[in-house]
């Protein structure tokens, strides 16, 4: 019997979950202090609603390149979002993100 309490997942065999028009997430499996996530944006796709975040979030661009208003972050960025802040981003590339969001007490 193990007592390796890890989980290991291959990132595209985690169920993608239609979130709108060519976005999609994949939740990944975490511990209860933060929330992983993985979101992908097809060529010309837009998040469907803003998105608002009273406790933050923050996100990689692992590929392609995503559009915050009008300032664009390619491959290798990082993106902070401040506790209460609100936006909806887009992609007109194409864009693959790793993000997570703290959970709160």
């Amino acid at each position: 019997m193990s007592t390796d309490p890890s989980i290991a997942s291959s990132i595209d065999a985690i169920p993608a979950i239609a979130v709108g028009d060519g976005c999609i997430r994949r939740d990944l499996p975490t511990s209860q202090a933060a929330r992983w996530w993985v979101v992908e944006f097809a060529p010309g796709a837009t998040w469907p609603h803003v998105d608002e975040h009273p406790d933050g979030e923050d996100y990689v661009v692992l590929e392609g390149e995503v559009i915050e208003g009008d300032r664009r972050f390619g491959a290798g960025s990082v993106v902070s979002f401040s506790p209460g802040s609100r936006h909806r981003p887009r992609s007109e590339t194409g864009a693959r993100l790793l993000g997570f969001n703290v959970v709160a007490a």
